[in-house]
């Protein structure tokens, strides 16, 4: 039963469960349970049998602690490198999924048990704070750094449609010809929309970049902040290749329909190639921090 709560082979301690209902309260030489091992492993679906208890059983593994006087919590706030399967996100979310299980678990032990200390004399948020600091650290540089790439991308797209705003396409005598044109008009919003996200984009970046933290700013704010950055990031992106469609629109807009075509077609095409890869590399990265963001994955189990 504690081999299977280690490696999450839930079916097999269902079956166990069903046969001898008692075998869910053996424990090993350190007094540690299948629920022991399954929170230090990060298994979820061993962990939310938990829900499913009643009565005395479930009070039972609440108040339950191991011969080190670690209840739950604390194997909570222990960080296991080994069972953590997040690591291809970033530190950042490693430290968010961290912080989701250590709330999940605090969620539902006894209250007293959340600042109950075990044998050192540590709190479970001791234990978290002491055993994710170099995890924290990491999570700090890594976002930081991505900061600095995006502002860089922001900054290009700042700069270039910045430029492109003082180069509308007009007549001989520097004045725009095509005022009551839709494309002209198509381009003036791509362009002004373009450049207030990448903007935005950067200040989102620059306030990351300036601001120090501590792990429960990775819950929500950490995330979110680099979500929104990217997203406004990628708006920007966007709308400079509305205005890009709409400039050469207005450029060729002497040729003939067919000739236009034809010219606008390859070139739109293979412009586009980068900024598809861009979305791609990129919306499901913002997906999964929003999904696990708005709700936490480990609690969102609950019974009923």
């Amino acid at each position: 039963m504690l081999y299977a709560a280690q490696n999450g082979v839930l079916p097999f301690i269902n079956g166990m469960r069903e046969a001898i209902p008692d075998l869910l309260s053996v424990t090993d030489n350190n007094g540690r349970g299948i629920f022991c091992h399954a929170i230090l492993n990060r298994r979820r679906g061993v962990f939310r049998l938990l829900y499913f208890l009643n009565g005395m059983e479930k009070e039972m593994f609440r108040y339950h602690t191991d011969s080190f006087g670690n209840n739950l919590l604390h194997m909570a706030a222990l960080f296991v490198p080994s069972s953590n399967h997040d690591h291809l996100w970033g530190p950042a979310i490693q430290v968010q999924r961290e912080l989701q299980w250590f709330k999940a678990v605090e969620d539902i032990v006894h209250p007293m048990c959340r600042d109950a200390k075990n044998g050192d004399g540590k709190r479970p948020s001791d234990v978290f704070n002491e055993s994710h600091e170099e995890l924290v650290k990491a999570g700090e540089k890594w976002t930081k750094d991505t900061a600095s790439t995006y502002i860089a991308v922001d900054s290009l797209v700042l700069t270039i449609m910045f430029a492109a705003a003082f180069a509308i396409p007009g007549g001989n005598n520097e004045q725009t010809i095509l005022l009551n044109e839709n494309i002209f008009n198509m381009f003036l919003i791509a362009d002004v929309v373009s450049i207030f996200a990448s903007a935005s984009s950067v200040l989102v970046f620059v306030r990351i970049l300036t601001s120090r933290y501590s792990a429960i700013h990775f819950f929500n704010r950490v995330p979110l902040l680099l979500v929104l950055g990217l997203m406004l990031l990628l708006l920007s992106v966007c709308s400079m290749m509305v205005a890009f469609y709409a400039a050469l629109n207005m450029i060729l807009k002497e040729s003939h329909t067919h000739s236009r075509g034809v010219v606008l077609g390859p070139i739109l095409s293979f412009g586009s190639v980068p900024v598809i890869i861009l979305l791609i590399s990129q919306i499901r990265f913002i997906y999964i921090v929003l999904l696990f963001t708005m709700k936490n994955p480990i609690s969102s189990f609950k019974k009923g």
